[in-house]
């Protein structure tokens, strides 16, 4: 059996927090046309984001859509710097969380981004690399390999 590959898990998984049913992307559009704040039991003071312009819904939208064209990766992005750092997904993913948690239909996508980072975290703590070409696995140092 080979070992986990703990980056390609988080990259499924925020892909999945991206697309799938009520996640960002979907969640953003949803919150358009129907917009409430999930703190809405709690404070009044955030509808402001939401109701006289959609500032919310376009952040989470252009967050979703900037994720998956990461994770994917879109071809601008494949290769680059940003696409093989683990540290930018540990910076930018925590805030990603936080503007999807702030709306109703954007905490299953918060969540998912959540465990990502934890799952990230992970690979960062054990050295993993993303290798400049998407969806591929390193190649072994040439010389004495670890058991």
């Amino acid at each position: 059996m080979g070992r986990l590959i703990k980056n390609h898990w988080a990259r499924l998984i925020v892909m999945a927090a991206a697309t799938w049913n009520l996640r960002e992307i979907a969640a953003a559009i949803e919150a358009f046309f129907w917009p409430k704040i999930f703190w809405d039991f709690a404070t009044k003071s955030l509808d402001g984001a939401m109701h006289p312009v959609p500032v919310l819904q376009i952040v989470n939208l252009v967050f979703g859509l900037f994720l998956l064209a990461w994770e994917w990766p879109l071809g601008a992005l494949a290769g680059s710097a940003l696409h093989r750092s683990i540290e930018a997904r540990l910076a930018f993913l925590p805030l990603s969380a936080l503007a999807a948690v702030l709306t109703y239909q954007g905490t299953n996508a918060a969540l998912y981004e959540v465990i990502a980072v934890g799952v990230y975290f992970w690979a960062y703590s054990e050295g993993e690399i993303i290798c400049a070409k998407p969806w591929t696995l390193p190649q072994r140092g040439g010389g004495r390999s670890r058991v």
